[in-house]
């Protein structure tokens, strides 16, 4: 019905000029006392062809109609045709589209060039940056002083944000290195536990876990990046003589809790959105809100479920679920 209306009000200038073409003979031959028979036949034929006319044409515009809001459904590449111009100004605008898609298609090709080198640029990067870590590392291995454990556990940091480097950057292009494949969760746990053995130690934050036996269908390099940004932030806002526990709900849903100041309920919903730090980071002024926003994609493209229970003064629990 929407249709219909719209085409009566695209062509009611043209039955308005029939109207008043009729209106002006009727009065013509009304002066001249002609027979107003000569005026009526005439006009009632035009009327009926006419609405014939209209019929066809309404079809014809309605199909149009339909296929070119079908073609708007396609993504620009897709669109590969038009249909047929049916006056001047529609092959005036088929041109500009064309040109436009032909502009944005070059603009596109223009930012993936770009990104691939940024991509590649941020890659060699993170390699080169990696080996005076290593090193540095290597030479502190030697020594086991205050000073030394603080300096471990800043390029501990360090590495972590070399990868959320990596990792953000990766999550857009167009090629992963996902392996997805059946995974013994206990492996993948320890790794990342012995990463921050040294917090645990030096924060004397006790570590309750027990193997939980469980193998899930995952990647085990976005895995582990996940289970030790919660890993991280649990030792982060956990005080010293604190507890973080890592045991299993059920069968598939992995928990990860402490004994740490919390979150405020207002920031729970939020604190996977990009750049958002909440009460918490603000404190902390060092937190990027980056890494949680990092772990919801990764669990997204895994088809694993993230999610956090949480009040402040109360500690934090982080679910993981495997589907």
């Amino acid at each position: 019905m929407d249709e219909i209306s719209l085409y009566w009000r695209q062509h009611k200038a043209g039955a308005g000029v029939f109207v008043l073409f009729s209106l002006i003979f009727f009065s013509s031959f009304a002066l001249y006392h002609l027979p107003l028979k000569a005026v009526l036949y005439p006009v009632l034929i035009c009327g009926l062809l006419g609405s014939v006319f209209i019929l066809l044409d309404m079809i014809r515009c309605i199909r149009r109609h339909r296929y070119l809001r079908e073609l708007t459904k396609l993504p620009a590449e897709l669109i590969d045709s038009l249909p047929q111009a049916a006056s001047m100004e529609e092959a005036d605008y088929q041109r500009l589209i064309v040109s436009l898609r032909t502009a944005q298609k070059q603009l596109k090709d223009q930012m993936n060039q770009r990104y691939s080198d940024m991509v590649d640029y941020y890659t060699i990067w993170a390699h080169q940056i990696k080996t005076p870590i290593a090193s540095m590392r290597l030479n502190l291995q030697n020594e086991d002083s205050p000073l030394s454990r603080k300096i471990q556990a800043d390029l501990l940091r360090i590495e972590q944000y070399v990868e959320m480097v990596l990792t953000f950057l990766r999550l857009d292009s167009d090629s992963t290195d996902y392996v997805i494949r059946e995974y013994a969760l206990d492996d993948i746990i320890k790794q990342a536990v012995r990463r921050y053995a040294g917090q645990f130690i030096g924060r004397r934050i006790s570590l309750k876990y027990e193997p939980v036996g469980v193998s899930v269908v995952t990647d085990e390099k976005w895995l582990l990046f996940v289970l030790e940004q919660v890993l991280g932030n649990a030792l982060k806002y956990t005080p010293e003589g604190g507890t973080v526990t890592i045991d299993m709900e059920g069968e598939r849903m992995l928990c990860i809790r402490d004994t740490g100041i919390g979150i405020a309920p207002e920031d729970i919903p939020r604190i996977f959105e990009k750049g958002y730090t909440g009460y918490n980071g603000r404190s902390d002024k060092k937190a990027s809100g980056i890494g949680l926003y990092l772990c919801r994609r990764i669990c997204n493209n895994l088809r694993h479920e993230i999610g956090v229970n949480s009040s402040p003064g109360s500690g934090t629990v982080v679910r993981l679920r495997f589907r």
